[in-house]
């Protein structure tokens, strides 16, 4: 049985998952679903990965959404079950400690822009669409979409996008900040890579602890904000990269992290 979810990890710390149903769309499939939650335990449980990256393995599409031929076969029960299960695998990969970078390889549709939405940032290379198209089919974003969109973009645009199923470019998708940037498609893995390499080079504890320190702070109010800020600061200091990264800026040369 072929894989549906791939793991390349390379030597600059950075882990690239590849959804691997080209001849679906990269729909999520079950096992699909399956694999990915299986990937994200791994992912977890490895201390030389200090950035993740998620893709798609076709050139035209990144996520398709739900694979609506599965959903075919599926009784109302089923298909809640898996909605819910979707939901779930996409709430593992937001939790992940380390930074998150959904690569948009192609457009992104439906529970495809949703697995987008749950990293910490978005890339997409040119002449792609991207939408949460749900109310086309009668039905509503099921995992995650009505929650995050509107906590990234403003609610009166997310209101907009969910309400028409509008699909929108990159372009639109920057302006709206619903991406941080758009990279050639030539070669445009390899231009994340460098991204994520900006990322990789710097402290992965730091990097953990800044990432935490946002999302837990980000709905509460500043004095609780500082406050979670500083108990994440705290946790920067005994550290081994911490003495490194001191010690690299005195002798002028590359830190050397390694999560300790």
């Amino acid at each position: 049985m072929t894989k549906q979810v791939l793991l390349e990890v390379l030597d600059n710390h950075i882990g690239i998952i590849t959804l691997n149903r080209p001849e679906a769309a990269n729909s999520l499939s079950r096992q699909m679903l399956r694999e990915l939650e299986k990937t994200i335990e791994e992912i977890k449980g490895r201390k030389d990965i200090f950035c993740t990256v998620i893709t798609g393995s076709s050139d035209r599409v990144f996520c398709a959404g739900a694979d609506l031929k599965e959903r075919k076969t599926m009784n109302e029960d089923e298909v809640i079950r898996t909605v819910k299960k979707i939901g779930e695998v996409i709430k593992k990969l937001e939790k992940m400690s380390m930074p998150t970078i959904a690569a948009l390889n192609g457009s992104a549709f439906g529970g495809g822009l949703e697995l987008a939405l749950a990293c910490d940032l978005r890339i997409a290379r040119k002449n792609i669409s991207m939408g949460l198209t749900e109310t086309a089919l009668a039905i509503i974003p099921g995992a995650g979409g009505t929650q995050r969109l509107p906590r990234l973009i403003g609610l009166g645009k997310a209101k907009e996008l969910i309400y028409t199923a509008k699909r929108i470019d990159e372009h639109e998708a920057k302006e709206i900040g619903l991406i941080e940037h758009i990279f050639e498609t030539n070669h445009f893995l390899d231009h994340v890579k460098s991204y994520a390499e900006n990322i990789t080079q710097n402290g992965p504890i730091a990097l953990k602890q800044a990432k935490l320190a946002i999302d837990l702070g980000y709905d509460v109010d500043i004095d609780r904000g500082l406050n979670i800020e500083h108990l994440c600061y705290k946790e920067t200091i005994p550290t081994e990269d911490r003495r490194e990264g001191l010690l690299a800026f005195q002798e002028k040369r590359k830190p050397k992290y390694k999560g300790k």
